[in-house]
């Protein structure tokens, strides 16, 4: 990977609390936990028809630089739409990038 492949910004974020308001329905708030650089790139292939098979087609995979902490509870802020991490990957365990998968949050973040 080349360091200009990171060329997007993205901020994981996670959970901070969860409310119920005066109709009933639970309230989720995130905050903020790092803001990264990061290759974004659409699915294709076989991992886009495995995807679709999975009615993900908004599915988007990031690669980052290795950071500890990040699991699949978090989610991705990235121009201006939320993603709901899917599957993280330590590319071949060198701790030097990880690849991310993501799936569009269709609606209210």
């Amino acid at each position: 990977m080349e360091i200009g492949d990171l060329r997007h910004r993205i901020t994981l974020q996670k959970k901070a609390t969860t409310t119920v308001n005066e109709n009933g329905f639970e309230v989720k708030t995130w905050e903020d936990v790092k803001t990264v650089w990061a290759a974004a790139s659409n699915l294709h292939g076989r991992e886009y028809y495995a995807a679709a098979a999975a009615q993900a087609e908004n599915t988007v995979k990031f690669t980052i630089r290795y950071t500890e902490g990040i699991d699949s509870s978090m989610r991705i802020l990235f121009k201006g739409k939320h993603y709901n991490i899917t599957a993280i990957d330590n590319i071949k365990y060198q701790n030097r990038y990880m690849e991310i998968k993501a799936l569009e949050v269709v609606g209210s973040g």
